[in-house]
């Protein structure tokens, strides 16, 4: 795969990126008969098959009745109170989607926080289409960040659910006070629920609450994936052609990650390792989604490493294969960190995520 950089002036940024040269016709049958397609095949089918067994084994209200599935007292180091469904890793609260990690923040500060990343990066994604015309969701830089707009905004109208929910519950907390003549609690009494998973009494999340937590998962390795492909594997080349980065470029490969470690910072979400199968997926899909247009129409790879027709193509795909798994490491790393540190320093209003 070679490449070749246009540079000079213009106004769009189009005119200062990289663009692949295509090596071969992917049209032709013969392309697609390489023996080097067989084996990376193989690497994309393994992953999705993992992918869909881990799905299988710990997802859904099921999952601790199927072989080898989440136990109730194994599942996070529960004690299997409520029959263990409130103690499986993949359980979420319908709470969780939108209150933040401590007691002593109000949601309304993580809508806040949704709210403002959701309209830089949708106004960031508007820029670079206006700028860069449609071809830019040909790259997975560009899946991946619409992904993480997808959730912020997701996020952003759940909070706004949220918050109109915990009003509601102050509300009638003060109501009932009155009803008994406490009128003496003070607000910041009431504004503190207890989130005691064990009692019986959370609500399990809905479908958009699961959507979001699903997302969230896997934006954490694809964003992590994206950055460090990007500035590890591709951007080497780019220096070599005396490239120039723009702030759309750097932008794309770096915003995401900002604001996706901030919500972390800031949300209750859990997250269950199980959840990388959606990662998987999402990066399977984007490569299945490549060999169908470059069966269908002569185009030049958006990345080298996906070019079929070189010998080393299986090992590219093994290695970005493999490269998904401290990608996903990492991120969880990060959330480990977070627990660790705000039940040291917040050990009153920290949120305990289950699993940690």
């Amino acid at each position: 795969m070679r490449f070749f950089t246009t540079g000079g002036g213009g106004g769009s940024s189009s005119a200062r990126s990289y663009e692949p040269m295509a090596t071969a016709d992917t049209t032709d049958l013969r392309y697609w008969l390489h023996w080097q397609v067989g084996l990376c095949a193989l690497w994309v089918l393994g992953c999705m098959s993992v992918a869909s067994y881990l799905i299988w084994r710990h997802e859904g209200t099921g999952a601790d009745r199927r072989p080898g599935g989440a136990s109730p007292s194994s599942a996070a180091g529960g004690d299997g109170v409520d029959g263990g469904k409130r103690s499986r890793p993949g359980v979420l609260y319908d709470d969780e989607a939108w209150r933040p990690c401590l007691r002593d923040i109000h949601p309304a500060w993580l809508l806040a926080y949704r709210l403002i990343s959701f309209f830089v990066l949708l106004s960031l994604l508007v820029v670079i289409v206006i700028s860069d015309g449609g071809n830019i969701f040909y790259y997975y830089t560009q899946w991946t960040f619409i992904l993480v707009t997808i959730y912020f905004g997701l996020g952003t109208a759940l909070s706004i659910y949220g918050c109109s929910k915990f009003a509601d519950e102050n509300v009638a907390a003060a109501r009932a006070d009155m009803e008994l003549g406490t009128t003496y609690i003070t607000h910041a009494a009431a504004a503190k629920p207890s989130f005691d998973e064990h009692d019986g009494t959370r609500e399990i999340a809905g479908f958009w609450g699961y959507l979001l937590q699903i997302i969230y998962q896997a934006n954490a390795g694809a964003v992590m994936l994206t950055d460090c492909v990007f500035w590890f594997i591709i951007f080497p080349f780019l220096t070599v052609k005396d490239y120039n980065l723009n702030f759309l470029l750097i932008g794309m490969h770096s915003v995401n990650a900002v604001f996706l470690l901030g919500e972390a910072a800031l949300n209750s979400l859990s997250f269950p390792w199980f959840r990388i199968a959606y990662f998987f997926l999402w990066t399977a899909l984007y490569v299945i989604f490549q060999w169908i247009v470059h069966a269908a129409t002569p185009i030049w790879w958006p990345y080298p490493f996906l070019d079929l027709s070189s010998n080393l193509a299986p090992l590219w795909y093994l290695a970005v294969a493999v490269m998904q798994l401290p990608c996903y490491v990492v991120f969880r790393l990060v959330i480990k960190l977070k627990h660790h540190l705000l039940a040291k320093w917040f050990p009153g209003s920290f949120v305990r995520l289950r699993g940690y």
